[in-house]
């Protein structure tokens, strides 16, 4: 196991020797005094370590020991595991000689005297050249380092040396778009490991009709590959890899130490892409990441696979789009290029899939330097997003607006109003809508921090006094946690309001103030009316202002989504420009096969006064 200096500008000078290693790490193993490798795992919190390695009959062995088992136990099951190895390999062997013989026509002896029962090998464990004793515990015995002798072959010990627990190309790639792999690194991280991306030389043969064997030999069906020239986490494939997979060996590592590398090749081939998409102009505002006095700021709607899976979906929702457009292998491509685009400093996200969060956000985010934290709502949630370089999360405030507003003493005065209008009252507490709230605090200067909200309220048209309410909850819970649990500490509040800026939602979060005569409180009929009057102390205004629309569907156009900030803390440095009508209305409306969403994305910088 290499051991290198503990700097990350170290990483690319040992680039070349690493991979050099690891092309001819096979051939090095079989020659004369090479050690092979027996990797252990042994972290405190679990009762047993593990130890893998490979036997001389080529079986590899994963062995569970406990970590409190003295040495001794483990070597003798050691070497009770290589007899049994090397007594299947002499059968197999037997097998493979009769076999060639039958084929030949040499008739096979009958049987002869059985051979002499193998002798278990001496199995001993070294530790800087002296014998570990066998009474030693398994958790101090297996030392990085040390080597294991099972007969003639000695093994070196790795330590919990740097592991891929989890290692995934997408499905779908395509040509102009970034592949973000999906890592999970034990004892290292993916900054400190190696990543080295290949393409095909040529298209795989296609495989004849009908399933049928193929004329080609087998080596001709094999791919021969050639390095792209990018040794990044993410590859972004051109329009000259259309048609070809992609490979990526990777070596997981920590900045000092490398684990076993690993290659992965893509399903499928390159795609072509749609050509210029919605957000690609947006994209020139925000070639780089702001300076520390900034604060780049996103909110958007992504449409969740949930909602744009549904046949109601295809057929009456979004019937102008195309249905590959619709899939979500199609869309992650897309989101993932705009959300990567912006170089945002804070993402916040509405109806995210969990598994869309895990399997796709995370992945491409990370790899561009931000953290996110998720909040399901029912079946879909929210996402926050930060860029590490300028925030730490400090904590986490989330709730479900219904079950605050029955328990949180916060609510009581909220709660004995609605309770005089019971109708209204059980619509409120039906809804699932929460809001997630997270404080952050810079990494440059820890006296600011920032409480970042991020909601979904209640989407029916009918339902301006419900997203009322769940407004005024959403205002004192995030007072209680910038003024009581932060005191005085900005407020960045972002989502889909499901409010145009005629309705009360909007007026009672501008103006501070709505009055209990307000249309909203009957905007489900007079069977569930609920006047009251309420207020907030916060001075907010909506850094983007109001824009013609940020959902554009084949039946409704208005601006549903927000970012609120405090106008005593913050100030608007500039707002990234929405797409223009015409690129809109390309294809109609929205989601389409260059937009994958049916709302757009709100993008500003901040500043902090």
């Amino acid at each position: 196991m290499w051991r290198l200096p503990g700097v990350r500008a170290a990483l690319r000078g040992v680039r070349t020797a690493v991979e050099r290693r690891s092309r001819t790490e096979a051939a090095s193993e079989t020659s004369v005094g090479a050690m092979e490798r027996a990797v252990v795992r042994c972290v405190p919190s679990e009762p047993k370590l593990s130890l893998s390695f490979a036997l001389a009959d080529g079986s590899h062995k994963n062995m569970q020991r406990d970590q409190s088992e003295p040495l001794g136990r483990a070597l003798s099951r050691i070497a009770t595991n290589a007899l049994k190895g090397h007594a299947k390999a002499a059968a197999a062997k037997k097998i493979r000689k009769n076999r060639a013989n039958a084929s030949s026509g040499v008739a096979c002896a009958g049987p002869g005297p059985e051979p002499a029962a193998a002798c278990e090998p001496v199995v001993k464990l070294y530790y800087r050249e002296e014998a570990v004793a066998e009474d030693v515990l398994n958790v101090d015995a297996w030392q990085d380092g040390a080597v294991l002798q099972i007969g003639d072959v000695k093994y070196k010990v790795e330590r919990n040396p740097p592991t891929f627990t989890e290692l995934q190309l997408p499905r779908y790639i395509m040509a102009g778009f970034p592949v973000c792999p999906k890592l999970g690194v034990e004892f290292g991280d993916p900054t400190g490991s190696l990543f080295r991306w290949y393409k095909e030389t040529k298209p795989r043969a296609a495989e004849p009709e009908g399933g049928g064997p193929s004329s080609s030999s087998p080596s001709s069906l094999s791919p021969g590959w050639t390095e792209t020239g990018v040794d990044e986490r993410v590859y972004t494939p051109s329009n000259a890899d259309i048609g070809l997979r992609l490979k990526l060996h990777c070596t997981p590592g920590n900045g000092q130490r490398f684990g076993p590398s690993r290659e992965l090749e893509s399903v499928c081939p390159v795609e072509a892409g749609p050509g210029t998409c919605t957000f690609d102009h947006r994209h020139l505002y925000t070639k780089k990441v702001t300076d520390d006095a900034l604060i780049r700021t996103v909110s958007y709607n992504i449409l969740a696979d949930t909602y744009a899976q549904t046949e109601f979906s295809r057929t009456v929702l979004y019937p102008y789009c195309a249905p590959y457009a619709l899939e979500l292998d199609y869309r992650q491509n897309l989101i993932q290029k705009e959300l990567t685009g912006y170089n945002a400093d804070l993402i916040c996200l509405q109806e995210v899939d969990r598994c869309v969060f895990t399997d796709s956000l995370v992945p491409a985010l990370e790899a561009f330097g931000l953290e996110g934290v998720f909040r399901i709502k029912q079946h879909e949630g929210l996402a926050t997003f930060y860029r590490k370089s300028k925030f730490s999360l400090l904590s986490q405030h989330d709730i479900a607006f219904h079950e605050a507003l029955q328990s949180d003493p916060l609510h009581k005065e909220l709660l004995e109003k609605l309770a005089l209008y019971p109708a209204a009252q059980e619509r409120v507490l039906q809804r699932s809508s929460v809001v997630q709230v997270s404080v952050l605090q810079s990494t440059t200067d820890s006296s600011r921090k920032i409480c970042v909200a991020n909601t979904h309220l209640y989407w029916h048209p009918k339902g301006g006094y419900i997203r009322l309410i769940q407004m005024a909850v959403a205002l004192a819970h995030i007072r209680h946690v910038s003024c009581d649990l932060y005191p005085g500490i900005p407020v960045i509040f972002c989502g889909d309001f499901n409010s145009t800026p005629s309705t009360g939602m909007y007026h009672f979060v501008i103006s501070g103030s709505i009055a209990e005569d307000h249309e909203d409180w009957t905007s489900h009929g007079e069977e569930e009316r609920c006047n009251m009057s309420l207020s907030h102390f916060f001075r907010l205004k909506s850094a983007c202002g109001e824009p013609a629309y940020t959902n554009y569907v084949g039946g409704f156009h208005g601006c549903l989504d927000y970012i609120f900030i405090d106008l005593n803390a913050l100030e608007v440095e500039q707002v990234i420009p929405l797409p223009s009508h015409e690129e809109v209305t390309t294809h109609q409306a929205l989601p389409s096969v260059s937009h994958p969403s049916d709302h757009i994305a709100l993008v500003c910088d901040l500043k902090w006064k």
